[in-house]
């Protein structure tokens, strides 16, 4: 990977670490946050290679509150169940609820 590329992937892990308990926000809130509205697909890739960066991953799903990345984490239902640990309902791999629990960081931060 490119230097530019490692240096934005940390950017997006420190924005995911500020993600509150019991609440999540997307890919493209994330890309947005940081000045790249169109890289919500480079904040999922980073989502996928934070593995043991003490990341909240489980707290980042797409516009919809799709899980769309819960294949990348051990376990079958280990999103889910992380996110529902947090007092989330996920129905048919998606939250519900959606506005009650979203953070978006451009508001917040």
């Amino acid at each position: 990977m490119k230097p530019e590329t490692l240096n934005f992937y940390d950017k997006v892990y420190a924005v995911a670490k500020l993600i509150p308990y019991g609440r999540v926000t997307s890919y493209g809130a994330i890309a947005k946050y940081l000045g790249a509205a169109r890289s919500a697909r480079i904040v999922g890739y980073a989502m996928n290679g934070s593995h043991g960066k003490d990341v909240p991953a489980h707290r980042v799903v797409n516009r919809k509150g799709l899980l769309t990345g819960k294949h990348h984490f051990d376990g079958t239902n280990l999103m889910q169940q992380l996110l529902e640990s947090e007092g989330i309902e996920v129905i048919e791999n998606q939250i519900q609820n959606l506005k009650s629990v979203y953070w978006d960081p451009s508001e917040e931060l």
